[in-house]
């Protein structure tokens, strides 16, 4: 890993959370992820599944978490199962984790290693009633293919059919979604570290230039911050491409007079920071690309400060609406018998401005949280509004990270990128 160690605080408050949710009698299983095979003998880099690494830090392959508050023996109460490593593979892969490693990363005392999992699993199992299993319920999860976790479920489930089940899902929405300090500290980080590539690049930034070179300059300067990479696929998009809303190709090349929207963000410690910012091409805002600009940052700035405790995610989505609606009155891109005969269901700002504008963030970039109950302190949200004018060649989004507080206005973890039409342009022309 790249990132910096990370206190064993953190997992051990997370999964104190997490156990006091859990039913009499129960345990609960976190399965690391596959590692996927690209054909030969090639694989993808292997990347922990959040929620093994949300409870316990583990940052491995192939581990296993056994959380059963209930256990007789106390030393079963949390048990991290890991690979065991030997001299090939420390040769042929790397160093892997002791158990003296795995305690303190995790604050874990009870560590053994993976081929003990199925006989001390089967005994606990003889003292439970219950099993949670951890799917995904993402209300935006798409996978296909068969998980770890799926695996696990499988088999349990023909192993043990007398045992009861529930979902850990419904405890992880609830805890992924408020953030400890420490968390915010690693998102900041991530921020951070997304700030350095946004400023290396504004200079850097001028007609003839490929999207391609622009999304190397910045891995360049997030793996050089101990960042392993974009927390998601970059979206470098210039002229009409920015009105592709995931146009991720990024080998146009961008032209004099175009706008460049940049959707981009470093992840730290498994933590993700969300990024986008529109600039123009050759270094100037024309008139019309600026009065465009400055009306998607007044619906950003006003749809922050209404991100406070006790807020709906589905009736703030109205009321940034109603404030987009206003703008593109102001724009001349619709007009008041647009909004007299929209369709409620699709209004008539939609046209312009077709995506939602916040989503929760943290481990995942559209992160575990819940979306039909009041928002909470300490949750981070990102805040996005955007327009979109194809016949125009005019794609505008502008995006920052903030965090929910218990009083005033949220903070915001991108306040120090660049953002200001004057502040972009003097940047771009130093």
């Amino acid at each position: 890993m790249k990132y910096l160690p990370i206190s064993n605080t953190l997992f051990i408050k997370n999964r104190a959370k997490f156990t006091a949710q859990m039913k009499p009698k129960s345990i609960a299983i976190f399965n690391s992820n596959d590692i996927f095979n690209t054909g030969a003998d090639s694989t993808l880099p292997f990347e922990q599944h959040r929620d093994i690494f949300y409870l316990s830090g583990a940052d491995q392959e192939e581990s296993i978490l056994l959380l059963f508050p209930d256990a007789l023996n106390k030393k079963h109460r949390e048990i991290l199962f890991l690979k065991e490593t030997n001299e090939h593979i420390a040769i042929w892969e790397g160093e892997k984790y002791s158990k003296e490693q795995a305690t303190k990363v995790s604050g874990i005392k009870t560590i053994y290693w993976l081929q003990e999992f199925k006989k001390v699993f089967f005994d606990l199992m003889t003292e439970a009633e219950t099993i949670y299993f951890n799917t995904n319920e993402h209300y935006r999860q798409s996978n296909e293919i068969e998980t770890r976790e799926d695996r696990f479920i499988k088999q349990c489930k023909k192993e043990f059919p007398a045992h009861k089940w529930e979902k850990s899902n419904q405890i992880l929405q609830q805890i992924r979604g408020v953030k400890e300090p420490e968390e915010i500290e690693l998102m900041q980080t991530a921020c951070n570290i997304t700030e350095k590539g946004f400023r290396r690049i504004l200079p850097f930034v001028k007609p003839g230039i490929m999207e391609y070179e622009i999304e190397a300059e910045f891995i360049h300067e997030f793996i050089k911050n101990r960042s392993k990479g974009f927390a998601y696929t970059p979206i470098i998009a210039s002229g009409f491409n920015a009105c592709v809303l995931h146009y991720i190709e990024n080998n146009k090349v961008c032209n004099d007079g175009d706008l460049l929207l940049l959707d981009v963000g470093a992840e730290y410690a498994n933590y993700s920071s969300d990024m986008t910012r529109t600039i123009p091409v050759n270094g100037k805002f024309t008139n019309r690309q600026k009065a465009i600009y400055n009306a998607v940052l007044r619906v950003k700035n006003e749809a922050t400060k209404m991100l406070t405790p006790g807020t709906y995610w589905a009736e703030y989505h109205k009321e940034v609406g109603k404030l987009m609606t206003s703008e593109l009155l102001g724009l001349g891109l619709i007009d008041k018998t647009d909004v007299k005969n929209e369709n409620p269901d699709w209004p008539a700002y939609k046209k312009y401005f077709m995506h939602g504008t916040s989503h929760h963030l943290g481990l995942d970039t559209h992160d575990y949280g819940p979306l039909k109950t009041p928002m909470k302190a300490n949750m981070v949200f990102t805040v996005e509004p955007g327009i979109y004018i194809p016949e125009e060649r005019i794609g505008i989004r502008i995006e920052d990270d903030v965090v929910i507080q218990n009083q005033g206005a949220p903070v915001n973890l991108m306040k120090n990128i660049p953002i200001e039409v004057e502040e972009i342009e003097d940047l771009m022309n130093s």
